[in-house]
């Protein structure tokens, strides 16, 4: 992985003599600045196509009217992307900025120039402090081998369930031939049913047979040429994590897969993680306040990246199979077995009930703390 200084600054610092703050509402063809002063005064509004000659243009104009050391920046992993890329190449802090809220869009109304100066305000008062990914490097690789493998994953399930529909409703005697074949030969045998069929079909009945055979092949061609593409893409994740990340892989229960989406998750710079804490609250694993009055509680959290969360959860639940104790076993009889033995003798003797709380099924035992570091 590329290593870059960490930075030190925030979204909060107090702002330098001549400082200004930019805010870019973002869209396919064209983005739509707006630069504030510290005090938030509205100094400027322009539009600037979704080029990279208007992502030059659009820095040049905002400094203009001061220094530009921070920016606020709608959908920086979509529209936003290839300007958030250009900003930080040009030493400015991009911040994500989520939707403005519903409540300010009743009041004042909705139009890019207002979003625009939402985003710049977002960033001046603090409420924007994520900062936005790089965007590029091997995460940036990763990504898009991410994409593709998920969408064939998809597409290749899908052509299963479609294959096993059509063999529902085949021929019977051709269902009886193909139900006791496993997944794989009976995808490599589909493959070949286009190919014994002859080009015409005499009656109705071999017409529909043809027809049968010919769609069992096609999706069975499908499917292997889906499995070769991810078998491809996963041995290309699995050559990149080992590559920039290798130490990811030595820990018990992380794979290439849950190490990649870890690291899509972070992101090519991690500077922009202040510590454990704020990676527990990306990834939806951080406890969140929820007290009223004299109640002090807390909850899960909902939110962060539901990818992240999944691999940790694989993670956890591997390591906890490979490292947990085997429960005991009391041959303790039943009290109507030992009709010699009082009933405070027997309460005794007898182990504890378990508890239908959390706590109670799940002890915090010793084999929770020998667990590996990760």
């Amino acid at each position: 992985m590329t290593i870059r200084q960490r930075s030190t600054s925030s979204s909060t610092d107090p702002p330098v003599p001549g400082e200004v703050v930019l805010g870019v509402d973002t869209h396919g063809e064209v983005h739509v600045a707006a630069v504030v002063s510290p005090l938030g005064k509205v100094l400027g509004t322009e539009s600037f196509p979704a080029t990279a000659d208007g992502y030059c243009r659009l820095l040049v104009w905002a400094r203009r009217l001061g220094t530009v050391r921070r920016a606020g920046v709608e959908g920086t992993s979509t529209f936003g992307a290839g300007l958030s890329r250009y900003l930080l190449a040009q030493q400015v802090q991009v911040y994500e900025v989520n939707r403005p809220d519903r409540t300010a869009r009743r009041l004042l109304g909705k139009s890019d120039p207002l979003d625009a100066q939402a985003a710049a305000r977002a960033v001046l008062s603090g409420r924007a402090r994520a900062r936005a990914k790089s965007g590029d490097g091997p995460v940036h690789s990763a990504r898009m081998f991410k994409l593709a493998k998920g969408s064939a994953v998809k597409a290749r399930t899908q052509a299963i369930n479609q294959l096993k529909a059509v063999l529902v409703i085949a021929d019977p005697a051709l269902r009886e031939r193909l139900s006791r074949l496993g997944n794989r030969e009976l995808f490599r045998t589909c493959a070949r049913l286009g190919q014994l069929d002859g080009e015409d079909a005499g009656g109705d009945e071999d017409a529909v047979a043809q027809a049968t055979h010919i769609t069992l092949s096609l999706l069975a061609q499908r499917i292997e040429q889906l499995t070769g593409q991810i078998d491809e893409l996963n041995q290309r994740l699995t050559r990149l994590v080992e590559r920039h990340a290798p130490q990811l892989l030595v820990p018990v229960g992380i794979g290439p897969d849950s190490a990649v989406t870890l690291l899509i998750t972070m992101g090519g710079n991690p500077e922009r993680l202040n510590s454990e804490a704020s990676f527990a609250a990306l990834c939806g694993v951080s406890p969140v306040e929820y007290s009223s009055g004299r109640r002090n509680s807390r909850r899960l959290n909902r939110g962060g990246d539901r990818q992240a969360n999944a691999a940790l959860h694989r993670i956890v639940f591997t390591r906890l199979c490979q490292t947990r104790a085997p429960r005991r076993t009391t041959n303790a009889a039943p009290r109507r077995a030992r009709p010699d033995v009082r009933s405070s003798d027997a309460s005794s003797d007898m182990p504890p009930a378990r508890s239908s709380t959390w706590s109670g099924r799940y002890p915090a035992s010793p084999r929770y703390r020998s667990l590996p570091p990760l």
